[in-house]
């Protein structure tokens, strides 16, 4: 048997302020799971996004300590074209989250930022020159 890749997980601070940032970035996740401990929510292609507050981490394990320095992981959403990439991050960054590398034109062939999560989880946005 082949292990197969199942899903990202994030450890959140604020679970109803995570998932509220997700759910601008399109995801399909329902208001009751604001005041849950652990959702999974279901992404193309049969993988998913888990979250995990703090506290089911350190039920976990109770050595658990938050990460510090730069960000450990990434999460990117492909946008329809370059315009868009611009028209997100500027959505996000009003709705108050920091932006981290606003919107340039990268040298691999995108339009590239990068805007923080609330737990501070890089979230690139990008779209194909």
């Amino acid at each position: 048997m082949t292990p197969r890749f199942a899903f990202i997980g994030l450890v959140v601070a604020d679970m109803a302020a995570s998932l509220a940032f997700y759910r601008r970035l399109g995801l399909d996740i329902p208001a009751s799971a604001d005041a849950e401990p652990h959702v999974d929510v279901d992404l193309p292609g049969g993988l998913q996004l888990v979250f995990d507050t703090e506290a089911v981490v350190r039920a976990i394990d109770p050595n658990w300590e938050p990460s510090e320095g730069g960000h450990h992981a990434a999460i990117a959403f492909r946008c329809d074209d370059p315009a868009e990439v611009d028209k997100l991050y500027a959505e996000l960054v009003a709705a108050g989250y920091t932006g981290h590398l606003p919107p340039w034109d990268a040298f691999w062939g995108q339009r590239y930022a990068v805007v923080l999560d609330p737990d501070g989880h890089n979230v690139d946005l990008l779209a194909t020159l």
